[in-house]
């Protein structure tokens, strides 16, 4: 009997079509879920460091900072202003520098000024808030000698010099 019915052929249509219901399902909320979990989080703010002992020179500085946290970084984003009540009218007000590591040697400074320095974090998520903000000081430019005021005896001199610099210098080495 089986291959007698399997020898026939089978009309399988249907009277009446299925009555299915079209379901619109909203996966955003999943997607939104889906994104978060790949998305690296914009970093915390970096710590600045107070300036190191001979970190300076008359015309450069070496910044540092450290991130204190396990956030991914791309970079940093190092800022400074000259500490001054005096500007200069072709100097701009606040430079920004894009640094790679936690350390930046920054030129072309003056000497025996004061400059203010602040660092954010970048990444793919955005930029951190600022550092709190550290004041350096280059070093005061050396002193030129008056070579017309030199005199001397057997027991002793007296040499005079002229600071260049517009700050006042705590003290002067003299060194024969």
């Amino acid at each position: 009997r089986l291959e007698e019915f399997l020898k026939k052929e089978v009309d399988l249509e249907l009277s009446t079509l299925p009555d299915f219901q079209e379901r619109v399902i909203d996966v955003s909320e999943v997607e939104q879920l889906m994104n978060s979990i790949n998305t690296v989080p914009a970093p915390c703010a970096p710590v600045i460091n107070p300036q190191a002992p001979n970190a300076a020179t008359g015309t450069s500085l070496r910044v540092c900072w450290g991130l204190f946290s396990d956030d991914t970084v791309e970079c940093y984003q190092l800022c400074y202003t000259p500490v001054s009540n005096e500007r200069h009218s072709d100097e701009p007000a606040e430079h920004t520098l894009k640094v790679k590591e936690t350390y930046c040697t920054i030129t072309d400074l003056l000497p025996n000024t004061q400059y203010e320095f602040w660092v954010s974090a970048l990444n793919a998520s955005g930029i951190s808030p600022p550092s709190e903000r550290a004041v350096y000081v280059t070093a005061p430019s050396p002193p030129t000698i008056k070579n017309k005021k030199i005199r001397s005896c057997e027991n002793a001199a007296l040499v005079c010099w002229e600071s260049r610099d517009i700050n006042p210098v705590d003290s002067y080495t003299v060194e024969l």
